[in-house]
């Protein structure tokens, strides 16, 4: 892997990881993704959905325009009470569990541009009280769960307001716990991160897009490069930005996961999925891709999953787009503390590169 190119991507990626962005207040990274869009010379536009995306005129406008695209929301936690003594209760937003997290600091996204910060707490374990959770989970007699989980955050009631936190103010981590680390071969390394997913994906299209500008590239078809809000509560952003704008083929660029049993390997190789939960994805979309890999000095892993869904599922079931696939990076550990190859990232880049080159 070059070296000028694995310090580009794990600059870009710990920049990424410093913005909270859960489920419904992705604001500041559609800024982020704006701003990059622009300093490369691009136009941004956003919707009122918080979509943003920039769009990239075809030499052929009779043909189908193609959309690659990456979530920019997280898994997060979502204030669903406040109690007398400014303890916060908590639900998940997203498929996050508590023994993910652990008890450490994480901050709350409050209103307008205010971010507080809070301690997840599953409280004392110093008792051998048989009701009490923590004395049934050191027993193994049941697991953590969200309603034995609080947020604790030396406020008020009073103050907590005056913060803008309120019954359904999300939280995520502490940008300092994030990472990105590296582990592993130094030539070869491993990155891992807090909530990689999507992170990648879009470090992926962002990377691509200095790739189509430095080669003065104008692809055949019309393309778009979209960072889609709300996958993580039902795929709603592409879903809403598919309807109002249609393309002929759709391409999510995402994470790929390592279920148990999933023959996918941290090997650099990126990913993509044949099957998920909700569709059987275009095969022939995905032998292009599999023949840009080839092109790209790599090859495609592929993967059938029972358990997930991508925003080309969304797009594919909803009738948004005849063409849709997902393309991505294995990464081991979904939902927590997970681990990729840094390499994947120039293969994945590259791979994507070649298919937009061919674009006919």
């Amino acid at each position: 892997m070059d070296e000028d190119s694995e310090d580009n991507n794990l600059n870009l990626l710990h920049a990424l990881l410093q913005i909270p962005c859960p489920s419904g207040r992705e604001e500041r990274m559609a800024t982020f993704v704006c701003e990059r869009i622009a300093e490369l010379g691009y136009q941004p536009e956003l919707d009122a959905q918080g979509n943003a995306w920039t769009h990239l005129e075809g030499r052929d406008t009779n043909t189908g325009p193609v959309a690659l695209a990456s979530h920019i929301d997280e898994i997060a936690m979502v204030v669903n009470a406040i109690e007398e003594n400014g303890e916060l209760r908590v639900q998940r937003s997203g498929g996050l569990h508590p023994w993910k997290l652990g008890e450490g600091p994480v901050q709350l996204i409050g209103d307008g541009t205010s971010l507080v910060p809070a301690h997840l707490s599953f409280g004392s374990g110093h008792t051998n009280d048989p009701d009490d959770p923590i004395t049934q989970f050191a027993s193994g007699a049941r697991g953590l769960t969200w309603p034995h989980c609080r947020l604790l955050t030396g406020l008020s009631t009073a103050e907590l307001k005056d913060a803008g936190v309120r019954v359904g103010t999300c939280a995520v981590p502490l940008s300092a716990v994030r990472g990105p680390h590296l582990l592993g071969p130094a030539n070869d390394p491993l990155v891992s991160a807090w909530i990689l997913d999507n992170r990648g994906g879009t470090l992926t299209l962002l990377r691509l897009l200095q790739r189509i500008k430095e080669a003065g590239l104008t692809p055949a078809r019309s393309l778009y490069l979209c960072f889609m809000v709300q996958e993580e509560g039902g795929l709603l952003g592409a879903k809403g930005w598919a309807q109002r704008n249609p393309v002929e083929t759709f391409i999510a660029v995402d994470s790929s996961p390592v279920p148990r049993g999933s023959q996918l390997q941290l090997d650099g190789r990126p990913a993509t999925w044949s099957k998920d939960a909700g569709a059987h994805f275009h095969q022939p979309l995905i032998g292009e891709l599999a023949q840009a890999a080839i092109r790209a000095n790599t090859d495609l892993q592929y993967a059938v999953y029972s358990a997930a869904a991508s925003d080309a599922t969304g797009v594919l079931q909803t009738g948004l787009a005849p063409r849709a696939a997902t393309i991505g990076y294995p990464r081991a550990n979904s939902h927590g503390y997970e681990v990729s190859r840094l390499s994947v990232f120039d293969h994945l880049v590259n791979t994507l590169f070649a298919y937009v080159e061919e674009l006919a």
